[in-house]
């Protein structure tokens, strides 16, 4: 046996047992690694406002802490109003339940000549064997609903104090960072800084600005229908049209459609009609052009984008995609040389005219 042979067996086994013990451990901090990633896109958002503050004099760590409060006193009136809308509409839908039924009732025995009537449908449902294994599994759900709910306010925790430290240690994190770079690669690393600080800025303001001329239009047209809670509503479709991907649309639009359905049906049916032709005219009108000017981002790339950081990362990939590609495309489009076009280069060329062949015998 040649005397390199065992090494290179304890070496061979060595690296596996690293590889399997490296893969386990990524695996385990998954989770803990996409939220530091959620939270470095959430300081690179506030670090605008971070820096203006702290350049006329305050302190970085109390200009961090001011921007995370108005935030968090922003979202949670949100939530509160919300909440409290939802409750009085459920109440309002709890109380008129009973007459919705007696109509329906009605319409039965009429339509059908039966004799049927709620308290006999009452005991039948309360007595049933479905509705107790129902109980009993809404029981045992409250408790992985409980756990949800917590398990969520951690994470939002975790986030927050991440990026809480990223936006206020923002300076010494740069600095920690290019002190194990050589000079030409700390120019680079500074320099993607700024790009992702800028993009992800104007992501967001382009966001807001499209949420904000979202809740206007949609305000009018739900004042104008009469539709109660016109202002919370608008600035619900508003929202979470823009912040949430993909199906946030839809959920902007239920809410609505279902409050104007207590007032009148038919209403419900205006406001879906406005729903969608506003969502087309924002998709191919008023988008691209807001992109264009703050993420610089053609819309093809943006969808692309947001597809594939829902397949990886669901939806947060698909919130923090498009200024995660507008960054690597600004930072690598300086690697990129570019020539001057030709004449006609962006003239599409002509089909070539075909020659008519003359067979022998035909004139």
């Amino acid at each position: 046996m040649p005397r390199w042979l065992p090494r290179a067996v304890v070496l061979v086994l060595a690296l596996y047992a690293c590889f399997q013990l490296g893969s386990w451990a990524f695996h385990q901090l998954i989770g803990l690694l996409v939220n530091i990633l959620i939270a470095f896109f959430l300081a690179l958002a506030v670090e605008p406002a971070v820096a203006r503050m702290a350049a006329r004099g305050m302190r970085r760590g109390l200009a961090t802490f001011l921007v995370f409060l108005g935030v968090f006193v922003a979202g949670a009136g949100f939530v509160v109003l919300l909440g409290s809308i939802l409750a009085e509409q459920i109440l309002q839908m709890v109380e008129d339940f009973p007459r919705y039924l007696d109509s329906v009732i009605d319409s039965i025995n009429t339509t059908f000549h039966t004799e049927l009537s709620r308290l006999e449908i009452q005991e039948s449902m309360l007595h049933s064997d479905w509705l107790q294994k129902y109980v009993q599994n809404s029981a045992s759900g409250v408790l992985d609903v409980s756990a949800t709910v917590i398990g969520g306010l951690f994470r939002l925790l975790t986030i927050g104090l991440f990026s809480f430290y990223f936006a206020a240690d923002g300076p010494r994190l740069r600095r920690a960072l290019c002190s194990v770079l050589p000079p030409a690669k700390q120019a680079e690393v500074l320099r993607a800084w700024e790009i992702a600080v800028t993009k992800t800025g104007g992501y967001l303001y382009s966001r807001g600005l499209m949420a904000l001329i979202s809740g206007v239009a949609h305000y009018v047209v739900l004042a104008v229908l009469g539709v109660p809670y016109a202002p919370a509503l608008a600035v619900w479709v508003g929202l979470v049209s823009q912040f949430i991907p993909t199906i946030g649309t839809y959920l902007a639009g239920a809410l609505p459609m279902l409050i104007a359905f207590t007032v009148n049906p038919w209403y419900a049916l205006y406001v879906l009609g406005f729903v969608v032709v506003y969502q087309q005219f924002e998709n191919y009108v008023l988008q691209p052009k807001l992109t264009a000017r703050t993420v610089d981002i053609h819309p093809a790339v943006a969808f692309g984008s947001v597809i594939a950081g829902t397949a990886l990362l669901g939806a947060v990939g698909a919130l923090i995609a498009i200024p995660a590609v507008a960054t690597l495309q600004a930072f690598l489009g300086t690697y990129v040389k570019r020539y001057a076009l030709t004449e006609g280069a962006d003239v599409p060329t002509p089909p070539a005219r075909r020659r008519r062949v003359r067979l022998p015998g035909r004139r």
